[in-house]
């Protein structure tokens, strides 16, 4: 992945905390025409295959002006709709502390810019799209946005601890590619795969990965892929469970089991495994414009 947008220390015109001045006005017409694009490409594509606190959240992403959003507009919109989040913009990716830091007290940071429009399909990495459609409708669920600042807190006693990467396969299976079961029905509610139709569809109707109840040590002791899709995809029964768990578990103990052990690969059967053997969605004939993206 050719990743940009990672610093060690706040560049030029970044605060101490990461945070920045978004300077809308600066957004040129190009990347609002992105910007309309990837929105009406995406939410379009996921109405059969989306949570549906996320399709009901992205009323948020529409009441204000099309294109690259506005975030004081937009916090306007959202603070109260959530209980207080609001939007933070920050260079690219941030050091966890910070990260963890804005998570605790309900801000949700979001890269300030926009992918170019020949990765339209496929951003090389995390963009202000895949931050803000991927993640800010979720914040409407009260659970999934409590379960972020528990994350958030999780991740401050994680940093002392020297556990940060453990913790963060489970920001990874879950607020980036977790699936949730609604009414016997297998939905996304991952922002990776929200933001990438070609995913969801996989995740969600493809015999060929490997879906798992969610188990916070498994997670924590499974390897990832940054630039393919995932071998393995982790299901919550419910939002107020995946809160439960983050609340009842001993992480610090967790952390002790598996400092020494071996991480086991993403494709790789573990004892103890709890497989989702439910149905898989359907494949729906989607938008013509988002078939060659499924074919990818």
């Amino acid at each position: 992945m050719a990743a940009k947008h990672i610093f060690d220390t706040p560049p030029a015109g970044v605060a101490a905390d990461w945070t920045m001045d978004q300077n809308w006005r600066a957004f040129t017409p190009a990347q609002h025409a992105t910007w309309r694009t990837l929105f009406d490409q995406q939410s379009a594509a996921l109405g059969g295959y989306a949570c549906r606190d996320f399709l009901r959240g992205l009323d948020i992403l529409r009441a204000v002006e099309p294109g690259v959003p506005d975030f004081a507009a937009l916090n306007r919109i959202l603070k109260p709709a959530t209980g207080g989040w609001e939007i933070v913009a920050v260079p690219g990716w941030i050091p966890n502390r910070p990260f963890f830091e804005h998570l605790t007290n309900k801000r949700f940071p979001a890269a300030n810019f926009v992918r170019p429009p020949d990765q339209i399909g496929y951003s090389e990495e995390p963009d202000m799209f895949h931050d803000i459609f991927g993640h800010v409708p979720m914040l409407t669920n009260p659970a999934f946005s409590e379960f972020l600042v528990a994350y958030g807190q999780a991740g401050l006693r994680a940093e002392a601890m020297g556990a940060a990467d453990f913790l963060g396969r489970l920001w990874l299976y879950t607020v980036e590619f977790g699936l949730v079961v609604e009414a016997g029905e297998l939905r996304a509610f991952g922002g990776g795969l929200l933001s990438s139709y070609a995913e969801a569809l996989r995740s969600l109707t493809s015999a060929e990965p490997r879906r798992i109840w969610l188990d916070i040590e498994r997670v924590m002791r499974t390897q990832y892929h940054f630039d393919e899709f995932q071998r393995v995809y982790f299901v919550v029964e419910s939002f107020e469970a995946l809160l439960r768990a983050t609340e009842e578990t001993d992480f610090a103990g967790i952390y002790a089991r598996i400092a020494d052990q071996a991480a086991i690969a993403p494709e790789d059967a573990f004892p103890g495994d709890r497989a989702y053997e439910g149905p898989l969605q359907p494949v729906r004939a989607g938008p013509a414009f988002m078939k060659e993206a499924a074919r990818r």
